[in-house]
């Protein structure tokens, strides 16, 4: 983009920045009510794991209380957190998702 100074007759270049997009971190949330099967099915289904990895975030949902499904723009982390809960619902869990910023951002 360019920019004429009316005074002095000279231009300059103006530089823009984009900027990368803020990216939004998809936790599961730790229930006592949805089976352990039906977390590993969402994250095989919803999120592309593999059974290792889908066991693994899990059992970090189990022990820890949450685990990080995937981190993604906030557009994608919104419709993944959206298809997620309608799935629970669907087959009557309680199941919680969420998208937060990703820390540092």
């Amino acid at each position: 983009m360019t920019r004429r100074d009316l005074d002095s007759g000279t231009q300059t270049l103006e530089r823009t920045r984009t900027q990368r997009p803020r990216l939004f971190r998809v936790l599961l949330l730790n229930d006592d009510y949805t089976p352990m099967e039906f977390v590993v099915e969402v994250l095989r289904r919803f999120f592309r794991k593999s059974e290792q990895e889908a066991e693994l975030i899990m059992l970090a949902v189990h022990h820890k209380g949450q685990g990080v499904a995937g981190v993604y723009s906030r557009d994608v982390a919104e419709t993944k957190v959206a298809q997620v809960m309608a799935a629970a619902r669907q087959e009557g869990f309680p199941l919680r998702v969420v998208a937060e910023p990703e820390a540092g951002e």
